[in-house]
């Protein structure tokens, strides 16, 4: 159910393609399906980092059950590659931020996860 919101000052140039290609890599980085991947990319020319306009970015990653601190380093590593290479946005230019609700607390198909999964690990 891995929920991608990125906000980037980046324009651009095709915005749909982007976001199917950064699904594709949220699917590969999370190792989950891309039937359950969400992808959000919102433009903000008026998004500040480190007091400058120059290209920067900020990403939540929403996903249950693998967010780790050993694993996000991996997640960020990708991420930030991602970036770097299709945004030309440096690694000192953005912040990721790492959350996992609880089955509990997500939502879907008129219920919880909890609901959906009862006490599965899945």
């Amino acid at each position: 159910m891995p929920a991608l919101n990125l906000t980037t000052n980046v324009k651009i140039a095709d915005p749909k393609q982007f976001a199917l290609d950064f699904s594709k890599v949220g699917a590969d980085t999370l190792s989950k399906p891309e039937l359950y991947i969400s992808v959000n990319v919102t433009y903000n020319e008026h998004l500040t980092f480190g007091g400058t306009f120059d290209p920067a970015f900020l990403l939540h990653v929403v996903s249950l059950d693998n967010i780790s601190p050993a694993l996000n380093e991996k997640y960020s590593k990708a991420f930030f590659d991602f970036f770097k290479k299709n945004l030309a946005v440096s690694e000192d230019r953005g912040y990721i931020i790492f959350d996992d609700p609880g089955r509990g607390f997500l939502g879907h198909h008129s219920t919880t996860f909890a609901e959906i999964f009862g006490g599965r690990k899945t």
